[in-house]
């Protein structure tokens, strides 16, 4: 049987196999037992039916009865998923608890990845911490893991598998007394005191907040109890009726409104763990079974690293020695297998696997497509992908290059990561003689089973199918982090400075306003009911913006000044689209074998968001125009590939690609990523730089002019007069906004005559807003890769023990390090004090100074895991993806500008390992307020896809003249980002001659308000986004649902509440009925009209026959009521009853409270 499957790579030099002699496969009592015992049926236990036959193996029966008799099973001859799947089989065979331990983290994640997919059984992952004893900022995420599963061990609830790596086992655990003080279990009808659980919250880590934001944040709200537990993918919201819980369930952070109901959840300590007492702490073994298996993958392996992490601790209290840990395992039943066999081991004891690697797979895919074909015609042959689109290309593939394979070939969709061989009947058939089974693990038809992962064949890295959950915190809203001096821009009076929210009583009654000061100490007071009509000022270029002059005409002046030229703009950009409407383009044909193959071959699985937008693209290149797409997408998140894609599809049908960067080494790097993804196709990919002679760069750019360059690579050197394309196709754009004015114009006349796809890691807010609105056609990458995971990032001055503490963290996860210093002249002088800090790391040098040979191997060094620490220039910024660094210094970062920093800091996180970045500040040295404020924004704002976040800052920072152009740049600074959007989405509107839609809300004058008292929500931030929400209910199925959410998340409305959203539900009536204002002047309620049409409901519907209707103009109508109805409260009721398009008994007056929309019952 030939399996594809799980397993550390190792060097290809390393990928031999020592055939053992038949003898030797199952030692003498192997084989003696094989002929004792029958290969029984095989058992309904391996999920997958290629990979059930295991059960029944005579190998497999043969360790089954050595660890029951000898507790100790050496196996020999291991490859790839083997290690994983025998274990299984064992495991079903013996029907006990089975702990298997691994050298490295990743493969602990890998073997139980391979457990879900092949078994039907529980298993769980006791993970390690990634973090040096002492260093309290461990994950929480990890800790909720470990105590999850010590919590189920605990409970005697022990699953069939437990998966750790070695170093999870050296790291202490809590003994079972201080694990009940580490957990709270929360269940619905539980009996639990609130204050108690508040009181414990606080006690062990968790932060209190107006409102959850994160993981580890909690909030209080009256008999309400919202907390977010690490793990978790959203907060709960714990709901008490006295001291009963009564309800559990998950909720939204952004909605506040229920998700999920759930039955219970569980709350993990976040305290410090680094001050548990020794003795209170034991290991994991202490926790598992007696009867518990432990099967050792690589134990020599495990040897070695236990050993490395043991001797880099600085301080190993209450770590355990891999000693004492390996001494501990050898109390249970143990198996060791091993690949190639080890010193000590007792041949006449060994077992050996009859396993082989696969490399003859190790080529080009189609040649590997083509000896699968011929497998299948004497082997199972069985493809895993990791997805449904997978098995459908790999189908299509097969059809054409192998026609007829997919009869025999199964394909799959699972997961699987390296593969081995099993064949019994080669290796033992004869030795076991005519004892041997008739019902043997394979059938007659097939000598051997191939199991091959779809990412083998195509030369990928195996991806897990498993998604992490990525823990989205909050959106930004910058309204929302509005802070009392901050600047405003209000939508008729211009530029002010926020003073904070008042609550101030106008003709006896209370209301809430927002406190605006203008030039000269003018003061206006908001109501919160027009609160859509104030925006938080972004887009200054220095300092602070001047404030305007309430009731002047300057504002007015300035607005109209700013829409002229957004007018003006907008009339260019859309010229230059309506004359790409009119030009002749490239309609490209559909995907071929080749492109579907090349796809394939993509080393990662590919986010949704990748796959959508290579669809969009080829559904523009389809189209006989020129394409001018703009890909945004933060850093890491997969655009070059999207980009690949594309110019793949372009040279194979003969075009040529040009692919713009904006400095040297990206030009070097993507040149080596092109070549890297295209090898095995006949396109011939070059790159002119400065690490090239002029006679070179002469040769490539003749080859270029004669068509026998396919993809030329290069900086705004490709922009020059003597570079001539033979037949242009597409030209790749990587961060326009780092080139010049003249290099954009060249371009802007570029986008009229071929495709052009432009790619930007940090957001430019207008490029967005405008793609949005239309005006450039945009695709969006928002979803991280799998595993990605956010940046600690910290701002530290340089300290030569904080340094040497985070290095020895990566190092001993063997991981590695980037060290940014942006001088050349010493940074041979810093590569050796970091020697010194660490001795025994190996520690390579680049920098753009370095000839091109030079700089290629110590790049190659480093990616190839040859070298643990790079000391660089920012040559590091883009196109460098190394999953295994996750540790990143950037040396005097007060010297970096904000999207540089943004850039580098995406080098790391790039695997599911925490990583960290650390921001060093040069010792002695004052920090200027602007670089304080940069660096702020790169510790606030460290979350997946926090580009759009960080280019706002940057606008608010450093203005955006170097974005937008010093003419754009300057109405921002006049207007405010949000108001200039506003401007330009008209514009775009009034040229393109649509509707610009502008809903007159109704004035209401009934004499009565809401408003949302402290006493129900005392925070000013939860008032505001609730008063912002309700501005922004366009409906009244928004209205209904947003006032669920807000009864959900703060309890039942009060009547000032209540009244506050009926008067929204009226004013979104009037709305429909075209009302501009409704002012109630006893005996008369005065109706303003925009349309004189709609005045049926006030003609027809009357108010039960209790009220007269008299017109006095076209514009103008009167309701003239009793005295009883202009109680504040009953009218209301009426004029909601007189609009309202449901059939309800007319309104009576009443003196209770008015009904709310919707209220928790």
């Amino acid at each position: 049987m030939l399996f594809i499957g799980i397993g550390r790579k190792t060097e290809p030099a390393l990928r031999c196999h020592l055939r053992p002699r038949t003898s030797q496969i199952f030692g003498p009592a192997g084989v003696a037992y094989a002929r004792r015992n029958p290969v029984a049926a095989p058992t309904p236990f391996l999920q997958q039916p290629v990979a059930a036959p295991l059960v029944a193996s005579p190998i497999v029966r043969a360790i089954v009865e050595r660890l029951r008799t000898a507790r100790h099973a050496p196996l020999v001859g291991n490859w790839g998923s083997a290690t994983v799947l025998v274990a299984a089989a064992v495991q079903q065979q013996l029907k006990r608890p089975m702990l298997i331990i691994t050298a490295h983290l990743d493969e602990a994640d890998d073997a139980l990845d391979q457990l879900e997919f092949f078994t039907q059984t529980s298993a769980g992952l006791y993970p390690a911490y990634e973090v040096l004893p002492g260093e309290s900022n461990l994950s929480h995420e990890l800790a909720a893991q470990r105590f999850e599963l010590l919590s189920r061990l605990d409970r005697k609830d022990t699953p069939n598998f437990i998966v750790a790596p070695i170093q999870a086992l050296m790291q202490p655990a809590p003994g079972r007394e201080l694990l009940a003080d580490q957990l709270k279990q929360i269940t619905v009808g539980q009996t639990l005191d609130r204050d108690q659980l508040v009181i414990w919250l606080g006690e062990h880590g968790y932060q209190r907040l107006d409102a959850v934001e994160d993981a580890g944040d909690f909030a209080v709200r009256g008999d309400i109890v919202d907390v977010w537990p690490p793990g978790d993918e959203e907060p709960a919201r714990i709901s008490f009726f006295g001291d009963q819980i009564e309800t559990l369930h998950h909720f939204d952070i952004e909605t506040l409104g229920p998700t999920k109901n759930i039955e219970r959840t569980q709350l993990v300590a976040l305290g410090d763990r680094t001050t548990w007492p020794v003795e209170q702490t034991t290991s994991l073994l202490s926790y598992v079974p007696e009867d518990t298996v432990v099967w050792l993958a690589e134990p020599l392996e495990i040897q070695e690293q236990a050993r490395s992490y043991y001797d880099r601790l600085a301080d190993a209290r209450g770590i355990f020695a891999p000693q004492t840990v390996l001494k501990n395992i050898q109390r249970h039943a143990w198996a060791e297998v091993h690949q190639f066999g080890g010193a000590g081991l007792d041949e006449n004891t060994v077992i050996h696997l009859p396993c082989k690697s696969v490399q003859r797979f190790d080529t080009r895919a189609d040649e590997a497509l083509k000896e699968l074909s011929s497998l299948s015609e004497r082997a199972k042959v069985v493809v895993v992908c990791d997805s449904g689109a997978e098995c459908s290309r790999l189908r299509d593939l097969l059809d054409v290059k192998q026609p007829g394979a997919t009869e025999r070939i199964d394909i799959i969709t699972g997961c699987l990561t390296m593969g081995f061989e099993w064949n019994e009947n080669d290796y033992g058939a004869k030795e076991l003689g005519p004892e041997q089974p008739k019902d043997s693990v394979l059938s007659t038809q097939h000598s051997a089973l191939v199991l091959v992962g779809h990412h083998e064949i195509f030369h990928r890295y195996h991806q897990k199918r498993r998604l992490r959950s990525v823990q989205g915190a909050r959106p930004i809203d910058s309204f929302l982090d509005l802070q009392p001096g901050d600047f405003v821009v209000h939508v008729h009076h211009g530029i002010a400075k926020y003073e904070g929210m008042n609550a101030l009583s106008r003709d006896g009654k209370q209301s809430e306003f927002l406190t605006l000061r203008f030039a000269g100490d003018a003061t206006l007071h908001v109501p919160v009911t027009q609160i859509h009509l104030v925006q938080k000022y972004v887009g200054g270029a220095h300092g602070r913006p001047p404030l305007s002059v309430l009731g002047g005409t300057r504002w007015s002046k300035q607005k109209e000044e700013v829409a002229e030229a957004v007018q003006k703009l907008a009339a260019e950009l859309l010229e230059v689209q309506a004359s790409r409407e009119q030009m002749p383009g490239i309609a490209y044909p559909k995907d071929t074998a080749w492109q579907q193959e090349f796809e394939s071959a993509f080393p990662y699985t590919a986010t949704e968001d990748q796959v959508r937008s290579v669809e969009e693209i080829k559904t523009d290149m389809a189209k006989p125009r020129p394409m001018d797409r703009l890909l945004c997408g933060d850093v890491g998140y997969g655009k070059t590939e999207v980009a690949i894609r594309a110019a793949f599809k372009v040279v194979e049908f003969g075009k040529q690609v040009a692919v713009l960067v904006p400095t040297t080494v990206l030009s070097e790097q993507h040149e080596e990523t092109f070549k890297s993804r295209l090898a095995g196709y006949p396109f011939v990919i070059e790159s002119i730089s400065r690490f090239k002679t002029a006679g070179q760069v002469k040769k490539i750019l003749e080859r270029v002019r004669m068509g026998q360059v396919d993809i030329l690579i290069g900086t705004h050197r490709l922009l020059s007069k003597d570079v001539v394309f033979a037949d242009l196709g597409l030209v790749i754009i990587d961060e326009e906004q780092r080139f010049g004015v003249e290099h954009k114009e060249r371009l802007k006349k570029l986008r009229l005559t071929v495709d052009v796809l432009t790619m930007t890691a940090t957001p430019i807010p207008r490029t967005l807003h405008m793609s949005l609105l239309g005006i450039r056609d945009i695709s969006n990458l928002a979803t991280p890769p799998q595993d990605r995971r956010s940046v600690v990032t910290e701002v530290i001055p340089f300290d030569k023990q904080r340094v040497k503490t985070a290095l020895q963290r990566e190092l001993s996860r063997n991981g590695q390090v980037y060290f940014v210093h942006n001088k050349i002249y010493n940074i041979e002088t810093i590569a050796d004090e970091i020697r010194k800090l660490v001795p025994d790391a190996r520690i390579v040098i680049g920098h753009g100074q370095m000839n091109e040979h030079q700089l290629e191997d110590v790049m190659h060094r480093f990616i190839k895991h040859q070298a643990d620490i790079l000391v660089s220039t920012t040559i590091i910024e883009s196109g460098i993806d190394i999953a295994n660094a996750n540790t990143m210094f950037i040396n005097e970062a007060e010297n970096f500008g904000l999207s540089d920093l943004h850039q580098l800091r995406g080098r790391v996180g790039r695997y599911k390992h925490r990583a960290y970045c650390y921001l060093l500040l040069s010792p002695h040295k004052t920090i200027r307020d602007q670089a304080a404020k940069r660096l702020k924004a790169m510790e606030e704002y460290n979350s997946l896809g926090a580009g759009f976040k960080i280019a706002l800052r940057d606008l608010e920072i450093r203005g955006s003249g170097n974005i937008l152009g010093p003419e754009q740049s300057g109405h921002i600074a006049a207007v405010g980002y949000e108001m200039y959007c506003q401007l330009l989405e008209e514009a775009v509107k009034k040229i393109k001659d649509e509707p610009i839609e502008k809903p007159k809300e109704a004035n209401i004058d009934i004499g009565i308000t809401g408003v949302v008292p402290r006493s129900y929500i005392d925070s000013d931030r939860q008032r505001i986004d609730v008063y912002r929400r309700l501005a922004r209910c366009t409906s009244l199925e928004m209205l209904e649902a947003l006032s669920k959410d807000i009864a959900d998340a703060f309890g039942p409305m009060p009547k000032q509440v209540q009244i506050l959203f009926s008067m929204a539900e009226l004013r979104l009536l009037a709305q429909q009925w075209s009302i501009t204002s409704i002012i109630a002047k006893e005996p008369d309620v005065i109706f303003k009209l925009g349309d004189f049409s709609k005045l049926g409901p006030l003609m027809g519907k009357g108010v039960g026959g209790a009220g007269s209707v008299r017109v006095a103009d076209e514009q103008t109508v009167h309701l003239r009521l009793p005295k009883p109805y202009f109680e504040s409260e009953t009218l209301l009721n009426v004029l909601r009853h007189l609009f309202s398009p449901k059939k309800e008994e007319p309104a009576k007056p009443v003196e209770k409270p008015v009904k709310p929309v919707a209220v928790k019952k």
